[in-house]
């Protein structure tokens, strides 16, 4: 529990001092997490920021509202949409971390203060909200969240590892987790652990318990590495590949029931087989069909069986105004659940009056349909924000926009650590200093990267505006290359 007193002040931190990802893989990381929470603050160039995480993206209508009244009185009046389905506060003042802390603490937005930084927990957030079949996730984000804050283990997990809580649909199960719950067609769950395709099957009653376990057992491997590691894709080769099997041990010893599932595109292997084993399955098994591979939910009305709409709203480049976060709470009749891709659901709106708040939300800003040049659009803080940025990548991002919409994702980035970025294949446009932009595109097994030089002091001039949005554009409709 927290403490009978919240901490005095924030304690700074700096994330900007973290290695690139290519070479935390090749070698042993000489300090702890750095990641900022609400109780330990990042000292930015605009002011401290605070880092809320929020189990599978869920906010009651109280809880939003101290969100939206401590960044109107203790930030800069906005609230920031991260890729783990969070909310981070900027521009806050450098004597105001035990006021804030109090706030959230009232809210119950503070289970833990040890555990306060790793409740990285996503979760499909249409889930039971559309018309599809869908587990009951946000009841396991609820129990594991429990599990987690009950954990003294547990505490010492890195504030980047990150849980996924799949419904079947294959939307969070694409992000890249390193634990992953992914619901089954015959009510089964699946645990896998990092880039894994096979998993361990086990019952929905089991599943938040199963995904503590493999947690707790990637500390125990990444101790015994020495390598510091603080995600699973970070392990070493030789203590990543015995993860799965570590697991294994630990739900037998914890008398959890499961069963190895196979790759999916692993020919002859049956659900219940082992590795290596001979076991068969025909082409209607569970096991020979591909595994699901959905899209994130797509900005305007989603039918809800109950007969309401849920609307899915996303943020222009992750970043709301107070007023605008106050609009989306009003209209919710229930929770809000704020996803991995920078939006919010707002569930239970009456259909006679949904297309109505559509339009007051888009009027006021936000991105209310598919159409919308800002959709799939993305950007890093930047200048004059961090001071690691090359760029004032939000106002570039922002000038570009009416050159095209449409394709891929982009993400603009103001340094190579391309905080915040996309998973899956997506534009990469990164400044390089001295007014360049890099211009690619990740997940292909070939990039081509494309270099733009907008003009001295970083001052985009009009022709090498229209030169920069035309190459974004360009890129987000590029062939896959193999």
């Amino acid at each position: 529990m927290l403490a009978a007193m919240p901490p005095t002040s924030p304690t700074p931190v700096n994330r900007d001092e973290a290695p690139p990802r290519a070479a935390v893989r090749k070698s042993v990381r000489e300090r702890g997490d750095a990641c900022p929470g609400a109780l330990r603050l990042h000292a930015a160039d605009d002011g401290w920021l605070a880092r809320l995480h929020l189990p599978a993206g869920l906010l009651t209508p109280r809880q939003a509202e101290t969100l939206a009244d401590a960044a109107e009185r203790l930030g800069d009046g906005h609230l920031d949409l991260t890729s783990r389905g969070n909310v981070q506060l900027r521009g806050l003042g450098g004597s105001c971390g035990a006021e804030l802390a109090e706030r959230l603490y009232e809210a119950g937005l503070l289970p833990s203060e040890a555990h306060e930084r790793v409740r990285n927990i996503v979760a499909s957030p249409l889930a039971g909200l559309d018309e599809l079949p869908s587990a009951e996730v946000q009841l396991w984000a609820r129990e594991l969240d429990g599990l987690l804050c009950a954990s003294a283990r547990a505490a010492a997990l890195s504030g980047r590892f990150l849980f996924a809580l799949d419904d079947g649909r294959g939307d969070v199960a694409a992000l890249g987790a390193d634990v992953t719950l992914l619901a089954r067609r015959d009510g089964s769950v699946v645990v896998r652990t990092g880039a894994n395709r096979s998993g361990l099957r086990v019952t929905p009653e089991d599943a938040p318990r199963a995904a503590l376990l493999a947690a707790e057992t990637f500390l125990t491997l990444a101790e015994a590495s020495g390598s510091g590691a603080w995600r699973v894709r970070e392990l070493p080769a030789e203590h990543g590949r015995g993860l799965e099997a570590a697991v294994r041990a630990g739900l037998t010893d914890a008398g959890i029931a499961m069963e190895y599932v196979a790759e999916a595109s692993e020919p002859g292997a049956g659900p219940g087989s082992e590795p290596g084993s001979e076991a068969e399955s025909g082409p209607g098994s569970e096991a020979s069909k591909p595994d699901p591979e959905g899209e994130p939910p797509l900005p305007g009305p989603v039918l809800s069986p109950d007969g309401t709409v849920a609307l899915s709203v996303h943020a222009r480049l992750g970043r709301l105004s107070v007023a605008q976060w106050r609009l989306l709470a009003t209209a919710a009749n229930g929770p809000l659940r704020v996803t991995p891709w920078r939006g919010v659901i707002v569930p239970g709106v009456a259909p006679a009056t949904a297309g109505a708040v559509l339009d007051r939300l888009r009027t006021a800003g936000l991105i209310t349909g598919p159409g919308s040049p800002w959709h799939g659009v993305g950007a890093c803080t930047g200048r004059p924000g961090c001071a690691k940025a090359l760029a004032d990548v939000r106002s570039d991002a922002a000038a570009a926009v009416s050159r095209g919409s449409g394709g891929l994702p982009v993400y603009w980035s103001g340094c190579a650590r391309r905080c915040g970025h996309p998973e899956g294949r997506w534009v990469d446009v990164v400044a390089t200093g001295e007014g360049r932009y890099d211009i690619s595109v990740q997940g292909d097994a070939r990039p081509i990267t494309t270099t733009i030089t907008t003009g001295p002091e970083l001052e985009l001039k009009p022709e090498l505006e229209l030169e920069l949005a035309d190459a974004v554009a360009a890129a987000r409709t590029t062939p896959l290359t193999r």
